[in-house]
């Protein structure tokens, strides 16, 4: 038996690759951002990126100030520190390095950084903020050896002073920003962050761990990854404060209440799933708890504009007296929309309208027999035939048949008898 050969090929499909190719030549050839080129172009930002990152990684790195060959790029990885730029990363690694070693022991930050054609202070820095053990790793060792230059080391006391407040109201509140704290107590945002970099490490650690733990869990009014509280924005409250006003105390539909305050439908069907999917839910019947999924596949629910539009009907129909036809008929009603709607939310009702099984076994409407009460009589005690009584009462002929010979054969045996006799008698 002939092996069968697959036709699937490995590497980028001719078509992936003709459709990136305009931005592949500018990725290569300019400065430009991804979203930019992407934007120039026509293409999908994330898309793009992938295609860059699986199949001209080397020209990624290399816009990240790593030079390497194509073969040599898929096993070199970007490392870098929380909030460090990759590039950022590759022009001071070496540096930092060389603070790291023994061999450099004897030299000071700023030599270290005169020895790679580096700034001394951007140097210090990097060290301060993202590689804090290496510069403890170079006090232990250089005082160990001899090497301590006795300058003070630490936040300044007027540094001190001047953060004080900010760096307080940042441990009392979870939820506000390093750029809010700094507004408020009118300091330098990249002062401060600096700050809280050198000399408050715990109180950074600690915000970062309440901002992992809130990564893809967003609740209202709880804080994000971001570090900010996930609600409304002010003018978007303020856009659909009245919309939302009349869907929370009347049975208006989504549509109607747009159409009458001029909002836009699908924002504001948007602003109610996102920031009051509780109301939507309690409109539905649906249980809702918050951050976790809403099956609204499980039961067809109705809004209260519904349930208004045929409270007027169930209220006559439970009077009594009445087919439920005749009742969505006197109110315009669908017969059908209406027996589903009384079957799903007033099955007591339903039950009682709904057949019923006789002694004999056999099923019938309860309405049924109010209705051929007088015939049957007049059929079980004469002659008069189906027919002559139908027209009489006013109903169909056929159904009226098929009833007696359904509900009640031993009526038509009667019927059938006394005709008999009449014959006879004749």
């Amino acid at each position: 038996m002939k092996e069968k050969i697959p036709n699937r090929t490995r590497g980028c499909k001719p078509e992936t690759e003709a459709k990136y190719r305009p931005a592949l030549e500018l990725y290569a050839a300019t400065d430009l951002s991804i979203a930019e080129i992407c934007r120039q172009c026509g293409i999908s930002t994330s898309g793009f990126s992938r295609y860059i990152g699986i199949y001209h990684r080397h020209l990624m790195l290399e816009r990240n100030g790593i030079k390497c060959d194509r073969e040599e790029a898929g096993d070199i990885k970007i490392s870098q520190r929380r909030g460090q730029c990759p590039e950022t990363h590759a022009k001071y690694k070496e540096a930092i390095a060389a603070c790291d070693s023994m061999d450099y022991i004897e030299y000071n930050v700023s030599q270290i950084a005169r020895e790679f054609g580096l700034d001394g202070t951007n140097l210090g820095r990097q060290l301060r903020t993202h590689y804090p053990e290496v510069l403890e790793f170079r006090e232990w060792a250089r005082q160990r050896l001899g090497l301590d230059d006795g300058l003070p080391r630490g936040t300044r006391p007027w540094c001190r002073e001047q953060y004080a407040e900010a760096v307080e109201l940042l441990r009392a509140d979870r939820y506000v920003t390093v750029q809010e704290a700094a507004d408020r107590c009118n300091v330098s945002y990249s002062g401060l962050e600096q700050h809280l970099i050198f000399y408050h490490k715990e109180l950074v650690d600690n915000r970062i761990k309440v901002r992992k733990k809130a990564v893809r869990q967003q609740r209202k009014g709880k804080i994000t990854g971001r570090g900010t509280l996930h609600t409304p924005k002010p003018e978007t409250v303020e856009v659909y404060a009245e919309a939302l006003h009349l869907y929370r105390t009347t049975p208006m539909s989504v549509r109607k209440i747009a159409k009458q305050i001029g909002v836009s439908l699908r924002g504001f069907y948007d602003y109610l799933q996102t920031w009051h999917k509780e109301l939507v839910c309690q409109r539905k019947g649906i249980p809702y708890e918050e951050g976790k999924p809403v099956d609204w596949s499980s039961v067809r629910r109705y809004n209260p504009a519904t349930a208004a539009k045929y409270a007027d009907a169930i209220a006559k129909l439970k009077k009594g007296g009445l087919t439920t036809a005749k009742v969505a008929a006197e109110f315009g009603l669908h017969p059908e929309c209406f027996r589903q709607y009384l079957k799903e939310h007033e099955p007591e009702l339903h039950a009682n309208l709904g057949m019923k099984k006789t002694e004999n076994g056999g099923v019938m409407a309860p309405h049924s027999m109010e209705k051929y009460k007088e015939a049957l009589h007049l059929y079980a005690t004469t002659t008069e035939s189906v027919k002559s009584l139908a027209r009489r009462f006013g109903f169909n002929d056929c159904s009226f048949g098929q009833f007696i010979r359904r509900q009640f054969p031993e009526l038509h045996e009667q019927h059938q008898k006394l005709l008999r006799q009449m014959k006879e008698a004749d």
